[in-house]
């Protein structure tokens, strides 16, 4: 059973649900809006041939900080990765992140297979964007990117993300090596915008 705009709001005023910077104005009758962040990670073509899973050879990668009023010039048929400015979890409930309709229908996809967050896990999650349409699709921060829905459990689990000892938050930077990619080390963290009162 997925939690109502009501049932969210109660879950977070309970510590349930951590989502932050919480705003009002995002919360669906269902769900919950989440925004791009300003960093991207591209696959840097020129020195890779090929991408071999079964051999582990995967490609180099450079990550891209853009200003807050910049953009993100995504061409068709190309995959990057991006990541959220909100940091959320719950401890309790199962976390699903879907695509918006609006975005879906001009071809953008946000996420391939990683589409659950399991209780005991908060992060920045990370976006796989695809275009899949004929044309180049312009991504801002702070857009929206795509909402997250909030799941019960039959009962608890026995094992939360938590106790498999997994890093918490830290998905970015498994992409990117910092010594590797200077401008890994010229990140700067988007404003928070003013919270929402609620009424």
């Amino acid at each position: 059973m997925y939690l109502s705009d009501g049932d969210i709001l109660k879950a977070i005023e309970k510590g349930e649900i951590t989502i932050r910077d919480f705003e009002h104005g995002r919360l669906q009758p269902a769900s919950y809006d989440i925004l791009l962040s300003n960093k991207f990670i591209v696959i840097n073509t020129e020195s890779t041939m090929a991408i071999d899973p079964v051999n582990k050879i995967y490609p180099k990668t450079k990550e891209i900080i853009l200003p807050d009023d910049g953009m993100f010039v995504l061409h068709p048929g190309i995959s990057i990765l991006g990541t959220s400015v909100d940091y959320f979890g719950s401890d309790k409930y199962l976390i699903h992140l879907s695509g918006k309709s609006s975005l879906a229908r001009l071809g953008l996809i946000i996420h391939n297979t990683a589409g659950i967050i399991n209780p005991g896990h908060h992060l920045n999650i990370t976006f796989e964007l695809c275009n899949l349409n004929s044309l180049p699709i312009i991504l801002r921060p702070n857009m929206r990117i795509g909402q997250i829905l909030f799941s019960e459990l039959s009962s608890a689990p026995i094992k939360d993300y938590k106790s498999t000892g997994r890093y918490q938050g830290r998905d970015w930077q498994h992409f990117v090596d910092p010594k590797e990619d200077s401008l890994a080390n010229k990140a700067k963290t988007i404003p928070s915008k003013k919270k929402i009162s609620k009424k």
